[in-house]
Order: C-alpha cells, then sequence, then structure tokens
C-alpha cells in the first residue's frame, strides 16, 4: 500500500516522503511469498469489483511505466459448495458487473484442469481478468517509479509517533521529526504500535506459505490459473512462475495470532503441515506432500474483514489504509490512488463507502 500511494502522490506533482521500516520488497510483513493473486471477482462482497476495476487499470498503467512484467492474466479457479455463501456472491458480482468467467462442470473441469478434484456439489468458475502478481517486484518497482518522479524514501527508518501539528501533521522517527500536510499510514501488522487508540481492533495473525512439487505436467500446461476453494477449508494457490512447484495458503481461520510482529515466529512446525496434507490428499493428489519451501509472514484482519480506509479519527492530517484481510495485494494500486484523493483533496471519486473510517461501525 506504502508503494502505490508514493507512487500515486509522486505522479499528481505531490512533495513525497516516504518511511519503511526494513526496505521495499522485504518479506517481513504480508507481502512476499513471490506471487500474490489478482482476480476480477470477489468472494466477500461485489462492492469491491469497482475497485478491482480501477486497480487493474492501474495495474496496466504500473507495467507500462516501469517496463517491468509486474502481473500476468492466467486466469483465477474459484471453487466450492454451489450454494456456499461466498460462491453465490462471486456469480452475483459476475452477473451484476458482466465479468469475463466460464462455468465448468465437473466433467469439463476434469477435461482441462485434471490436477483438481471437486466433490458432489461443487462449483467452479472461471475468472478469465485474473492471474498472478509479482509482489516483491512490484514494491520495488513503484518505489523507483515514485521516486524517478521526486519522492525522498527512508529507508530502514521506523516511524515512532504521529502527532498532529498545526493543520498538519509532524512524523518521528530516531533521526528526528519532519513536518507535512499530511501522512499517509500503511504500516500492515504494525498498525496497533504505531496507532495504539484505534477505535477498531486489527487482529494480527501469522500465516504460513508452502511450495509443493507436482508429480504430473498438468500444474504447467497451457492453462495455469491461480485458484481459490471456499469450503470447508478456505485456501488458495498458484503454480509458480519458473514451473518447478505450486505455492499454497489457508484463510484466517487457521492463522495463529501474533503478539508481538516485532518477534514473529518463522519456524514451521511439522504439525502446522498437517492441513495442507490432507487439502493435498482431497483435493490435489498429484502434488508431492513434501513441501519444498516454507514462507512465514503476517497480516492483519478486522472483525468484519472489510479493512479501513479513510481519515483517522480526530486528525484528517492522517490517512489510514489498514486491515485488508488478506485481500489488499490485488486492490493496492487503487488504495494508493484513493490515499492520494484523500491526502490532496480531502475526498475520493471511488466507491469506498463500505471500507470507510468515516462514521465505521464493525459488524
Amino acid at each position: 500500500m506504502g508503494s502505490q500511494a508514493a507512487w500515486r502522490l509522486a505522479a499528481r506533482g505531490a512533495e513525497v516522503v516516504g518511511y519503511d521500516r526494513f526496505a521495499p520488497g522485504h518479506d517481513r510483513s504480508a507481502a512476499g511469498g513471490e506471487t500474490r493473486i489478482f482476480r476480477s471477482a470477489h468472494f466477500e462482497d461485489s462492492r469491491y469489483v469497482p475497485l478491482l476495476k480501477h486497480a487493474d487499470a492501474l495495474w496496466e498503467e504500473l507495467q507500462r511505466e516501469t517496463g517491468r512484467e509486474l502481473r500476468r492474466l492466467t486466469g483465477c479457479l474459484l471453487m466450492g459448495p454451489a450454494e456456499h455463501h461466498q460462491m453465490r456472491t462471486v456469480l452475483e458480482s459476475i452477473a451484476e458487473h458482466g465479468l469475463d468467467h466460464e462455468v465448468l462442470d465437473a466433467e469439463l473441469l476434469a477435461k482441462r484442469f485434471g490436477q483438481f478434484r471437486l466433490e458432489e456439489g461443487d462449483a467452479a468458475v472461471l475468472d478469465r481478468r485474473a492471474g498472478f502478481i509479482r509482489p516483491e517486484l512490484t514494491i520495488q518497482s513503484a518505489v523507483r517509479h515514485a521516486e524517478e518522479l521526486g519522492a525522498r524514501i527512508h529507508r530502514y527508518t521506523p516511524v515512532r509517533t504521529i502527532t498532529p501539528s498545526g493543520s498538519g501533521v509532524e512524523v518521528h522517527t530516531n533521526a528526528g521529526a519532519e513536518k507535512f500536510d499530511a501522512a499517509v499510514v500503511t504500516v500492515g501488522p504494525w498498525v496497533n504500535d504505531l496507532l495504539p487508540d484505534l477505535p477498531w481492533e486489527v487482529d494480527i495473525r501469522r500465516l504460513i506459505n508452502a511450495w509443493y512439487v507436482p508429480t504430473t505436467d498438468a500444474w504447467f500446461g497451457d492453462e495455469r490459473p491461480a485458484f481459490i476453494r471456499t469450503a470447508p477449508t478456505h485456501c488458495y494457490g498458484l503454480p509458480s512462475p519458473d514451473g518447478v512447484s505450486v505455492k499454497l495458503g489457508l484463510s484466517r481461520a487457521v492463522h495463529l495470532p501474533v503478539d508481538d510482529p516485532n518477534r514473529l515466529n518463522r519456524t514451521v512446525e511439522p504439525h502446522e503441515l498437517e492441513i495442507f496434507t490432507q487439502l493435498i490428499e482431497q483435493y490435489m493428489p498429484d502434488l508431492h506432500p513434501d513441501p519444498i519451501r516454507l514462507s512465514v509472514f503476517m497480516e492483519g484482519y478486522t472483525e468484519s474483514s472489510r479493512p479501513l480506509v479513510g481519515p483517522l479519527p480526530g486528525n484528517d492530517a492522517v490517512v489510514l489504509l489498514a486491515g485488508f484481510s488478506g485481500h489488499g495485494f490485488k486492490l493496492s494500486p487503487a488504495m494508493g490512488d484513493i490515499a492520494a484523493d484523500l491526502a490532496l483533496d480531502g475526498a475520493t471519486p471511488r466507491p469506498i463507502e463500505f471500507l470507510s473510517t468515516v462514521n465505521r461501525t464493525e459488524a
């Protein structure tokens, strides 16, 4: 979120100063792991679709301006019980917004994507305007482009506090304080540390990604879609760009809480892989059950799973982007653009009422 906000602000001619606790592209938060999913359809709420369309256009713009392949559209298979509320929401959002898609029955899925198994009563939808994003490359590219446009980025410089100062704010680091007209806060799992008095809870969780080698060539044929299964265990995966392995991840329900984001336990115990093994046996039996790579990250979740987007209560000079609940990276260019709207103009034309911090009550 921070790298995209820096790009969008610098692109508008704003004087931009950014601070990173580590350095752009690091793996200490939620943005690592080689790939993240982009999709046009949304399980949780069809109101995200206009924001996804805006993000889609900005992904194309950032790729053109940087000359790097940050995203590849390979499609995304959305699978699960047809009556599950998330599958119903997907079909509703596709119909409402006219998204490019294909509904696959079990026979067609087996013919085209034999690596997956459906259960009786399952549905499968191929979101064609979907694929994978390269997170580390994206962040570094967006920051470098912002710097080319005049932004200054302070690396290895954690922000300690943000305090009101006249009509603006002061940003305090170990090196001192700088005054700004506005601040965009995109600190991910450190949001409770920097803003301990937030009126909303952001639950920080530890998530695991695991990479598995296929035992057949089906995963790397002409079609290599990302995939998501809604139930009974929500999981997602992406064939790796190098054609060697498949990355798997799980949803919030099985993530352990993080007491201190500065002391994340990065060791994965064998028992933590049991749920991956069960999913492979049931739905992806041609993946070898022993992973070749493991990574641990953090994500921040709100009670409603809707992110916090907008001014900080009591201080309109601070724009907050937090609690994206595992759904943020695909939206990040749009959210960076929205943050630029709010920081420069105090309002945005984008439809964020259902995410806004203004008069926000969690449900």
